[in-house]
Order: C-alpha cells, then structure tokens, then sequence
C-alpha cells in the first residue's frame, strides 16, 4: 500500500563567502573557501538523515559569494533546488551585509574559520552583528582553537554545533507548509485540544485542517477504505494483538460477538485516520477521487473521548499502531497522532520525532511517588536511580509499542529509526503488549486498550509545550532514564490506578544547576496533564530548535555549556532564562 506520506526534503543550502578584493586576494582564497563548503557538506549528508531515512541533500551555491550580486544569485538557486536552512562558511574576511542571507524565515549560521591567515571569526562576527542590527537572528559558529589554513578537517566542537544547528534547521523546515489535522474537537476540556491555529502558523508555518468525528463512521458506513487492506490488516491484528482479561464487571462486559466486531471497528478506525492524515492513491482507483488526497498531515490529534468514545469503541488501537514503527504493511515510518486532539502535545511529539526520527511515547505525567509514600503503600525502600521518587507516566492512547523497550543495540533498550528495526525487534514490541478490552467506566463503547512495562535505563527526554495568555508558547522539557522498580513495587504502585494502560516509570536527571533539585521539582512545575517522551537526551537539540522558531524554555535541566541560540540573544543580558524570553519577545513569531 503506498500512500502520500513522502513530502520533498528540505535541503541544506551552503554558502561560501570570499573577500571580494581582485588582483590576488579572492583568486588565493577561491579554493579553500570552496573546500570549506564541500568539508561541510560532506560531514552533513554522511551524518543526517531525514525522518525517512534518506541521507540529507545539500546544495553548494555555484560560485563563492563575494559581493551582493553573488549572494543574489545564491538566493535565486537556493528558492528552485528547495532549501530550507542556510550555512555560510568562510575562511576569511568578506563584506559582511553584502553577503549575509536576508530570508528572515530560513534558519542560518555562519561559520567562521578560527584562524590567523586571514582570519574568517572577522568577518562572522561583523555579519552577525549586521544580522542583529537587522533583526534577522543567526547562529554564529566559531572552533575553541586556533587551526592552520592547511588543515580541512572540521574540528570537534564545531562539528557538534554543525549538526545540532542542522538537526534543527531541518526539523524547521520540514513542518513548514505542513497541517495538524483535528479529528473530532474538544475531549473532555483539555485546553490543548482547544486548537490555536495562530499558533501553528505564526510558529510553526503550518495550516490546521479538521473533520468531525462522524467522517469515520461515514467512511466505515459507506465502505470508503481499501477492502483488501482491512482483511489484511485484521488478520495481521488477530495474529500478532494477543487479547488480554477482561476486567470489567460481568454485568458491563461485551459479549464475544460483540468485541470480535470492536476489533473489526478499530482497525478500520486506523486505517481511516492513516487515509485522513496523508491520503491513499488506493482510494482514488475505488472512485474515492476527494477522500485519496488527505490532508497533508505531518501530526494530527483524536478527540475520541467523550462523545466518540460513549458510544463507539475508543481510538487507542488507532493511536498506538500509528504511532508505532511498524503495522501489517511491515516496518515502517511512525506516524504523530495526539490522544484527546491535544495539539500542543502532538507539537511536542513532532519536536522530538523530527529531531531523532524515532516514535514517540504520549503520556499522562501522573503520579510522583515520594520514596516516603512507596515504602508506606509496598513496604519496600526505593533504592539507586529512583531514591529520590519516580514519576509514573501512564496513559490510554498514543503509546508507541516502540516504547516498550524491546529493541536493543549494545545490549542496551533502546527506540531506534524505523531503518535500524529488525523484524525480530518489531515481534518482542508486539509481544511485549497486551490488548485489554477497555475499561467502560471511561469508555462505554468499548475498543482495546494497550498495556506494556516500558525496560528501565533507557536515556529519554519528556517535553510539552504550552500556551500562555499574554506569553505565548513555552517549551518546557526534562532529561531524564526509564527506570525499573522491582516487581512486586511496580504491581502494587500500577495497580492503584488503570491497570490496562502502559507504564513508564521516569526519574529526571537532577542537578543543582538548573530548577530540578529533586524529582518531586519536576512533577510539581509540569505546565499540563500531558507530556511527550522522546529517546534520548535530546534537550540541547530542543533548546536550539525553540530558539528558531521563537519559542522561550521555561523549564530544561541541560547544562549550559550545550545550549546553542542565535548570536541575537546575547544583546538581550546573560541571564541564560531571561535573554531567551526576551528575545523571542522582541522577534516575535517566526512566521508572523
């Protein structure tokens, strides 16, 4: 089954700046100037990758850039050949506003050779000085050492700015043009369900498209899916989907009938939303020419409860296949798709996913459990990671089986890109889970909910991003492990709640550097009911791409050493927290 989930890639475009001075000076810097832009190139398609896992395309411009002519004819290449994030690179001296890259919607550094020749931190700090003067906010990149002109290796600490800026960039770059898609509204009050379409405009350069929940059921109703995909897709769903106990009251409980047809119900459900999101070329042969195209979805939200869920089986099958790496067309790309229609929480989990291509974990940020309270409930001491308290991230819905921990590299668990999943991989998550038919106390029409114990050590990082009125948007985020309680703690603490719903147990990573000087800090300060949690200790790479689209940090345990925003920042103080708000302040939304 194909469908319209590939968009073009956003390229990295690569601009070489040169001292235009003739008659012996740009002719002696012509080719190193231009081995500067290739180096850089080289390191970006050999280490970057987008979300589909195709190595990352640059575009060199055509000729060094010297004078504003030149930069022009830059520009002019860069709008056809599809760039959507700028480099400059020099080794030395150029005429600073004359060769700057004046997009104000396309993320950019400079980097600049740290040298004694001719040296290029010259002419980076005087463009970046005409790029603040401008208010058009760049990054500056400068090597900690001085290095030889001979010397075309990229230094270390460069490179990490390089591809940190890149990452980033390209994230940027890639929601832009883009739709949320609402199915269904408002679930049950939750703020972030209340969709703020300036937000995903001005921000994040994207459209909101929706459709009522009721376009499921005329698509079911009215047979608008693929038939042989749905056979396929159940058998699959029977075979792999191992059915839990029903713990509801005998007297609440569905009979066979009735739930074999919920699990027919619920994979169309999948299929439909699949086919809402980014289409299906499948449907415009069956004569379904409208409902083929989609809605250019790169996250969509499902409103489900209540008024889908109080009659019709719920959407977590739907939202934990979507947003898993595989289903029964194989292993395959994840999908975003939010529990509850909550939009910012779905902007969180495409943060994350654009950044390290791996699925995303929706969650409730629960319960924290004080070591004080575990050892009065379960008799037991926490010990280790988890001394301090765990923080139990648990919810029906949006849960990517990836985020059971079941598959590895080193030994250790781990969430990889869909590319580095074996098939074996795929089977221990599907393993790893069990379909309980839902709790009706919360879901009257019934469906399947997912239940696993998410393996302790991986490194993850939770975010959210929240709206405030007066403020705007802030990005709040924790580094943090998955950790593993012994057993018995784990099945009293879990069972005090939903006991058919997957668990995480999440302890922060904690310095007395930053607000986080206890677990209990982190749980008490969370902005929503909601977070997202992503592999890997990603908040450097969340800090940088905040930065670009605008968005002050209100909350992040990253040290300070790894955070990387736009030179701008430095002219609004040096308070790290404060010079971020504003800063984004004074520049306002990126697309505004």
């Amino acid at each position: 089954m194909q469908t319209n989930f590939s968009w073009p890639h956003p390229r990295i475009g690569i601009r070489p700046t040169i001292d235009a001075r003739q008659q012996g000076v740009r002719e002696s810097l012509e080719a190193q100037t231009m081995n500067m832009a290739k180096s850089l190139s080289d390191l970006l398609t050999s280490n970057l990758t987008y979300a589909d896992g195709a190595s990352v395309q640059c575009v060199i411009a055509d000729t060094t850039i010297g004078r504003v002519a030149e930069a022009a004819a830059c520009a002019e290449k860069f709008k056809k050949e599809n760039v959507g994030v700028v480099i400059t690179v020099t080794p030395c001296w150029c005429y600073g506003t004359e060769t700057i890259d004046m997009d104000p919607h396309m993320p950019k550094a400079i980097w600049g050779f740290n040298g004694t020749e001719r040296p290029g931190a010259v002419y980076l700090a005087a463009a970046l000085a005409g790029h603040t003067q401008k208010g058009i906010p760049a990054f500056g990149i400068y090597g900690n050492d001085v290095t030889d002109a001979s010397d075309t290796s990229i230094p270390e600490d460069v490179k990490e700015k390089l591809l940190r800026f890149a990452r980033a960039g390209i994230a940027v770059a890639t929601m832009r043009g883009k739709s949320y898609l609402s199915i269904g509204s408002v679930s049950m009050g939750i703020a972030g369900s209340m969709v703020d379409a300036d937000f995903f405009q001005q921000y994040l350069g994207m459209r909101n498209e929706s459709v009522d929940s009721t376009e499921l059921i005329r698509r079911m109703q009215e047979g608008i899916y693929d038939k042989d995909e749905f056979e396929k897709a159940l058998a699959w769903t029977k075979a792999n989907c191992k059915e839990g106990n029903d713990f509801n009251n005998v007297g609440n409980s569905k009979s066979r009938e009735e739930k074999d047809k919920d699990w027919e119900t619920v994979v169309k459900m999948t299929i439909i939303m699949r086919d809402l999101m980014v289409g299906n070329p499948r449907l415009r042969t069956l004569g379904y020419k409208e409902e083929a195209l989609g809605h250019n979805a790169i996250a969509a939200g499902f409103q489900g409860q209540r008024q889908w869920t109080d009659f019709m089986p719920n959407g977590d099958f739907s939202e934990a296949i979507l947003n898993s790496s595989f289903d029964w067309n194989g292993i395959r790309k994840a999908y975003i798709l939010a529990t509850e229609n909550d939009s910012l929480n779905a902007v969180a989990m495409l943060f994350g996913h654009l950044l390290t291509h791996t699925p995303q974990v929706f969650a409730d940020v629960r319960t924290y459990w004080s070591p004080k309270a575990v050892e009065r409930v379960t008799g037991k001491k926490l010990e280790g990671v988890a001394a301090d308290g765990v923080i139990h991230l648990l919810n029906s819905g949006a849960a990517s089986l990836d985020g059971s921990g079941y598959q590895s590299r080193d030994g250790q668990p781990v969430m990889k890109p869909f590319w580095e999943i074996a098939d074996a991989e795929m089977h221990a998550c599907l393993e790893a889970t069990t379909w309980y038919p839902a709790i009706r106390e919360y879901f009257r029409g019934g469906g399947y909910s997912s239940n696993f114990l998410t393996k302790g050590s991986m490194p993850v990082t939770i975010l959210r991003v929240n709206l405030a009125k007066g403020l705007g948007p802030v990005l709040q985020l924790a580094e943090g492990w998955t950790i593993d309680l012994p057993e018995d703690v784990h099945k009293v603490l879990n069972e005090r709640t939903d006991k058919t719903w997957p668990t995480t147990w999440f302890v922060p990573r904690l310095t007395d550097a930053t607000p986080f000087k206890n677990v209990y800090s982190v749980m008490n300060k969370w902005g929503a009911n909601h977070c997202s949690f992503s592999y890997g200790h990603i908040g450097a790479d969340l800090i940088t791409l905040a930065s670009m689209l605008r968005i002050p940090v209100c909350m992040h345990n990253v040290g300070e050493e790894d955070i990387f925003r736009p030179s701008a920042w430095n002219a609004f103080g040096m308070d790290d927290e404060g010079a971020d708000y504003r800063a984004c302040k004074n520049y306002g939304p990126l697309y505004k």
